[in-house]
């Protein structure tokens, strides 16, 4: 069949256009991530241990993103039980408010608090098995993440804690590595910068490549960009919240109710920060850096 000009450039031009329609979406799928590359989803939070609404709305948020996105794996990074450690409050504080979480298998891994200590020095929690504590600090691993759990308060064993850290930084070879304790390094809010963590655990973190360092003690949410080579993020704010700022450092803060939710690459860690609305109010992405 003979075609007239003005038809087949009219072919022609269409032909092009689905070539560039094509090559559009060929681009734009080739851009967006796979989410089948997952290697582990873990949430943290910390500061909860009050047995009050916050904390409730909270763990309510924290259950619903588990049933949209599954993950069985929660950092809990301290001050577990207000006001003073008591382990006869477990069952108002841990076992009730994140039930639907622990029943579906969800384990969390606890760190010390400066409220925990206050009864029998943290001693009681250490050996409850629902935090997963192997000692005041510890390390445990999951797929490509290597996690560091620290006792960051003030009558810490530092000496030999600090020694401990660098033999198991050193032994890992996780491509990824999380460290977490309860008292912030770099904060905009009531606490702010702590320069005696820094000064101890930084040039470690910097040269053991430690990506991710997660606190509380701060009642705010705040993520700071990378510094040295380490993002700093404050999940405080669990089951109350206190005032925040912003700092040079600070890529989001926020002063509400919040977990953080990290989602796992070779490449990446994908953050997303969840209010008790269910909403997503921070989303940022740590970048792997090998040494």
């Amino acid at each position: 069949m003979n075609l007239k000009r003005r038809q087949f450039l009219s072919l022609g031009g269409l032909t092009m256009s689905v070539g560039l329609v094509g090559w559009k979406l060929n681009v734009a799928m080739a851009a967006t991530p796979n989410k089948n590359d997952l290697l582990l989803r873990f949430a943290s939070v910390a500061d909860t241990g009050t047995g009050a609404q916050g904390q409730y709305a909270v763990a309510k948020a924290m259950s619903y993103y588990h049933q949209q996105n599954p993950y069985d794996l929660v950092v809990l990074a301290g001050d577990n039980i207000y006001n003073n450690g008591e382990i006869e409050k477990i069952g108002a504080v841990f076992e009730r408010p994140y039930e639907q979480l622990l029943t579906q298998g969800v384990k969390f891994h606890a760190c010390l608090g400066n409220h925990d200590i206050r009864t029998d020095n943290g001693d009681p929690q250490i050996k409850y098995p629902g935090f997963n504590m192997k000692g005041r600090y510890y390390t445990f691993r999951r797929d490509a993440v290597q996690f560091f759990a620290l006792d960051t308060n003030s009558n810490a064993d530092w000496d030999n804690q600090i020694v401990w850290l660098e033999q198991e930084l050193s032994r890992s070879d996780a491509p990824w590595k999380v460290v977490f304790g309860h008292n912030p390094f770099y904060s905009s809010g009531h606490y702010g910068v702590n320069p005696t963590l820094i000064n101890r655990f930084s040039p470690l973190f910097q040269q053991y490549n430690v990506q991710l360092y997660i606190n509380g003690h701060d009642h705010h949410y705040e993520r700071t960009r990378a510094i040295d080579g380490t993002t700093y993020l404050t999940t405080g704010s669990g089951a109350g919240v206190r005032p925040v700022g912003s700092s040079e450092w600070t890529e989001y803060s926020a002063e509400r109710l919040a977990f953080a939710v990290y989602d796992v690459y070779a490449d990446r860690i994908e953050v997303s920060a969840m209010g008790t609305d269910k909403g997503i109010f921070d989303q940022g992405v740590i970048k792997f850096k090998s040494v």
